[in-house]
């Protein structure tokens, strides 16, 4: 059996001399995983680089079977990113947190949108210029990817009063906003709430509110994506947010 794709590559691994184990995010498939034979010989190597939108043919004798991939490239982003380290590690933590994250061969097309529209945002564009626009992109990602896995934080009103104004926590057992007079009491046990979290197309105004995105996020992907399963907050994440953090 054999099908065809639109894939961004999130990994590849190394199989025997010159193989790899390439995961893609595709479109209709979700992730998928397929050997792609001389994947790391030298003429073909740069295809496989993770962040390279391709088209890919897949077949196998059976559909549980991990299959060939036959990949053309489109388009590599991370030529594009090589003159920004900052923007290059954005990508990579995005790259790996879906490729730990998502369930195999479960198809979500609007995260393969999502995501390739991050890239390209971090690709070009005035909003790729300054941490702070890419920054709140990418945190808005991960909210996006915790709402299409089941955990959608509810940043709409107050958990405690219901109110809709001044929302500055959330509480990290409800995934719920919390008011700063509610939260007054107990505010060294919630997390930060930015503001440019909750508006529509928002964009931090500080490194230090991307710090606080990225921290309210990195809580809910450990507790209910990674932790259940076993698994530790991809390292690229990490290196994203030791390298922001060492800029503040």
């Amino acid at each position: 059996m054999d099908w065809q794709d639109d894939g961004i590559v999130l990994s590849a691994r190394r199989h025997g001399e010159t193989s790899a184990i390439v995961t893609l995010l595709t479109r209709e498939r979700g992730a998928h995983a397929g050997l792609v034979k001389g994947g790391f010989a030298k003429r073909t190597r740069a295809l496989i680089e993770p962040g390279n939108r391709v088209r890919a043919t897949w077949r196998a004798r059976l559909s549980e079977h991990l299959g060939n991939f036959q990949l053309e490239s489109v388009h590599s982003y991370a030529a594009g990113l090589l003159d920004s380290p900052d923007r290059l590690a954005a990508m990579a933590a995005a790259l790996a947190v879906s490729a730990a994250a998502l369930p195999e061969r479960e198809a979500h097309p609007a995260l393969y949108e999502v995501l390739g529209a991050f890239l390209d945002a971090l690709e070009h564009g005035d909003i790729s210029e300054h941490v702070e626009g890419w920054g709140s992109l990418y945190v808005k990602w991960e909210l996006g990817l915790l709402q299409e896995l089941g955990f959608r934080l509810d940043l709409d009103h107050c958990a405690a009063t219901g109110v809709t104004e001044d929302l500055v926590w959330v509480s990290p057992k409800s995934a719920r906003a919390v008011s700063r007079e509610a939260g007054e009491p107990y505010k060294a046990q919630l997390l930060p709430l930015p503001a440019f979290v909750r508006a529509t197309g928002g964009i931090a105004d500080t490194l230090n509110e991307v710090l606080q995105g990225l921290k309210l996020t990195g809580y809910f992907l450990e507790r209910h994506i990674f932790a259940p399963h076993q698994k530790q907050v991809p390292q690229a994440r990490a290196r994203l947010v030791e390298r922001l953090g060492a800029q503040t």
